[in-house]
């Protein structure tokens, strides 16, 4: 055992590694305490914030010239994974109330319609009582918890939390060197929903069977129903403010007010204008005529299966579907013609009353007034005959496309199960994620070109799967599928928080499911040194991919008996993606001694991919050498992060060790087996199922690293 490092903070130990040691060899000493940071930035308010029950074990290993290399090896737990799902829970509660409430406030409606807003309350009200539910149960236990084990994964309860939600985190310290090198991945459980279960499949399997259901509405994007309601919002802001000065004009002029009569004539057109102007919206003629033709087609169909139509109806019913286009234009174009002829007439009228001397004022004062109001008042009344026409008729149009949105969404969310399958897997993804970008921005907020590459390019995030696609893991692996894409729909921002206490400094959520906003608060001083267009709240897009080799037993049954076809479409869809992300950064890049070009890697990458070759582990290196080459952040995941994870993340730390810090290459096996026997992962396995063993025996752990082991230089 050594004694004080050369910092002087903290008592290290020192793995004597020789030539003759085997591989298989205990280590001979390992510090086993807990520890502050020797870095002030580790024990920033920012980190103790979102880290917490830090577990570390410190070794030296010998490098290639026969120095020492300081290797601290860390594992933290996060109370992201409670409270991103919380507040995941509360913004979907809000969502579908507001959709329940957007739906109610539509007023009557055709039967049909009136069909499918029923069933949108019945599906929102449902999943508004399930999360409160689960909210409820969430509050109670996160008081006392940060960690869901892997025994728990199927807890109703705990059903949107990730599972085994770590970071792991290594330090490397070289000889003579003043800081260390930081490397990071997140392990978690595969994010799927195992409350439910896989007896019928995962979520791709399972959306695919209600893609037919989806025929039944006309479908609308979320944007064009957002526009549909402020539409709406303006013109019945805008009606009564058109009648109101219209009844104003009316009385100026029959009181002879002059002075008032030009500015409120004035004020009438500029709002008359801007009802015109929204209602020549191009949505609201589209939206028109498929809601004719929908009401038409529905009626239709009622009327054939009760068998009520004759062929001669039948013809008539078609005569009836072809709307006529331009009734909308002539809607809205009245309302303006309307308007110019009040506005001549206001003319007509000033221009008499400067003509008119003032002799004859007095006089003629009665026959005036009432020539005023008998000319104005017809053109008053056709302004606003115009007006509630086409108002009525935009209403009816930006009804059916807020109501035809909200079935859209409904349908294609599937079965309530489907949606809350879906909810909880994402919440998992979700809650990786943000501690993985957190971590990210954290150790890289003086880096101005990271903080420029996340404006322009926005964030790439690699997860790597160990699942097989055998039994209940294919399931598991097409929940994972779904979640990650829905990843691509978050965005990121940086925002100024209020104080430094730990719960101001957690991230919060806001907007919709489709398109969802994670705000990360940074303290103020920090905040105030970050690029302009950061501080000013850009969004930071999120650019996910997910590769999987299954590594297991059960991979070899699927590959000689069962189907690959999931994992070989998941990693070429992968593969694809990150080469139009990597496109756009490939001049921005700095150069790294020592490390493939991106090009290079990403052509290997494409090669492995399409190579059948069984329990190719080379893609995920490569896949992971892309990622850090483009400061991605990385995620791994099994089952449940246990037990093929601790394989992975104990390897890659080793291999960073051989391929970046020059670790001596005889020892490599030496000291991956110190940190899977007496590293953090065994620590990880005692937390979840409270003994320290792994699931598979000795001679298999042994087997690993020839299993999966890549070539040298192969991680860059």
């Amino acid at each position: 055992m050594d004694g004080v490092n050369e910092v002087g903070e903290v008592m290290v130990s020192r793995l004597q590694i020789e030539e003759e040691t085997p591989p298989d060899h205990k280590c001979l000493a390992l510090c086993d305490s807990l520890h502050t940071s020797i870095h002030d930035k580790e024990n920033s308010p920012m980190m103790r914030a979102v880290l917490c029950s830090q577990v570390c074990k410190v070794y030296r290993f010998q490098t290639e010239d026969q120095r020492w290399l300081l290797v601290r090896e860390q594992m933290s737990e996060t109370p992201l994974s409670f409270s991103l799902p919380k507040k995941l829970l509360s913004l979907l509660i809000r969502s579908h109330t507001s959709r329940v409430q957007e739906v109610m406030e539509l007023g009557d409606l055709s039967p049909h319609m009136d069909r499918l807003r029923y069933d949108v309350i019945c599906h929102c009200n449902h999943l508004i009582g399930c999360y409160q539910e689960t909210l409820a149960d969430l509050d109670n236990i996160s008081a006392s918890s940060s960690f869901k084990s892997s025994c728990s994964k199927s807890d109703r309860q705990l059903q949107f939390v990730p599972t085994n939600l770590h970071a792991q985190r290594m330090e490397v310290t070289e000889p003579d060197s003043t800081g260390g090198v930081w490397y990071e991945v997140i392990t978690f459980g595969a994010p799927a929903d195992h409350h439910q279960g896989f007896k019928h499949g995962g979520l791709k399997k399972l959306l695919s069977k209600h893609t037919h259901l989806r025929d039944s509405v006309v479908s609308y994007s979320q944007e064009e129903s957002s526009r549909a309601r402020e539409l709406l919002a303006n013109v019945a802001q805008l009606q009564p403010l058109i009648f109101g000065l219209a009844e104003e004009l009316l009385s100026v002029s029959l009181k002879q007010n002059n002075a008032r009569l030009q500015p409120v004539l004035h004020s009438l057109t500029q709002q008359t204008k801007q009802f015109v102007h929204a209602l020549k919206d191009e949505l609201v003629k589209s939206a028109l005529i498929a809601s004719h033709d929908h009401s038409n087609l529905c009626e239709n169909s009622t009327a054939n299966q009760e068998g009520a139509l004759t062929p001669g109806q039948q013809d008539a019913w078609q005569q009836e579907a072809d709307y006529d286009e331009e009734e909308w234009d002539r809607a809205w174009a009245n309302v303006g013609m309307s308007l110019n002829c009040i506005i001549a007439m206001g003319d007509r009228l000033l221009g008499k009353e400067e003509v008119t001397s003032s002799e004859n004022q007095e006089s003629d004062h009665s026959q005036n007034t009432a020539s005023w109001q008998e000319q104005l008042l017809p053109l008053v009344v056709t302004l606003r005959d115009c007006v509630r026409e086409a108002e009525l008729k935009a209403r009816v149009a930006m009804t059916f496309v807020m109501m035809q949105a909200a079935a859209a969404m409904t349908v294609s969310e599937g079965t309530t199960n489907i949606v809350q399958r879906r909810h909880a897997a994402f919440s998992q993804a979700l809650s990786a994620l943000v501690c993985g970008f957190v971590l990210r921005l954290f150790s890289a907020l003086q880096d101005q070109d990271f903080l420029q590459q996340l404006i322009s390019a926005g964030l790439l995030v690699q997860f790597e799967a160990l699942l097989s696609t055998y039994g209940e893991e294919v399931g598991m692996l097409e929940d994972m599928e779904v979640c990650v894409s829905d990843l691509s729909r978050v965005t990121f921002t940086i925002i100024e928080a209020k104080s430094e206490e730990p719960e101001d400094l957690l991230p919060t959520l806001r907007g919709e499911w489709v398109s969802l906003v994670v705000e990360v608060p940074l303290p103020p001083e920090t905040f105030r040194s970050l690029p302009q267009e950061v501080r000013d709240g850009r969004l930071i897009r999120v650019h996910p991919v997910l590769f999987n080799i299954g590594i297991n037993q059960q991979q070899s049954l699927a590959e000689r008996f069962g189907d690959s076809s999931l994992q070989e479409r998941v990693n070429q869809q992968s593969c694809e993606r990150l080469r139009v992300y990597c496109n756009t950064l490939r001049d921005t890049l700095p150069v790294t001694a020592g490390v493939q070009s991106l090009s290079d890697l990403l052509s290997s990458l494409e090669r492995c991919v399409e190579l059948k070759k069984r329990k190719n582990v080379e893609v995920l290196w490569i896949a992971a050498a892309v990622c850090r080459s483009v400061r991605g952040v990385r995620f791994t995941s099994c089952k449940s992060a246990k037990d093929r994870t601790a394989m992975s993340v104990t390897l890659e730390q080793c291999v960073l060790l051989r391929e970046r810090h020059t670790l001596c290459n005889t020892h490599f096996s030496t000291a991956l087996h110190c940190m899977r026997r007496a590293g953090c992962r065994m620590e990880n396995v005692q937390k979840n199922i409270g003994s320290r063993k792994f699931a598979f025996s000795g001679v298999q752990l042994l087997t690993f690293p020839k299993l999966y082991r890549p070539p040298e230089g192969s991680f860059g």
